[in-house]
């Protein structure tokens, strides 16, 4: 009799997920907007504006990409949105060097 080879079709759903997640990592202003949540906690977009110094459709740019990775929540209070990390999510990306930049203190 001859051995049936099993796949993980899953395989390249998990890879494309995580895919995902590095990209939204890699790039400094997302880095940074990462940091500043930490410091804060929860900053309104409002304020983001000015802390990095960008346009709001930029940061909207960015902002964008962290929340489709699940690295950062976003709560709607009346007209103005609030973010914060997932921290959940941060802990188990990053490894515990990284981490520790990104966990409040």
């Amino acid at each position: 009799m001859k051995d049936i080879e099993l796949t993980d079709q899953s395989l390249p759903k998990v890879f494309e997920k995580y895919e995902g997640k590095f990209k939204a990592l890699a790039d400094d202003k997302r880095l940074k907007i990462m940091y500043l949540l930490t410091q804060k906690g929860e900053i309104c977009v409002c304020d983001l504006v000015d802390m990095m110094e960008m346009p709001q459709s930029k940061l909207s740019y960015h902002l964008k990409i962290l929340l489709d990775a699940g690295i950062i929540k976003r709560e709607t209070r009346g007209t103005w949105s609030y973010y914060q990390l997932n921290q959940e999510e941060v802990n188990h990306l990053l490894s515990e060097e990284l981490c520790c930049l990104f966990r409040p203190s």
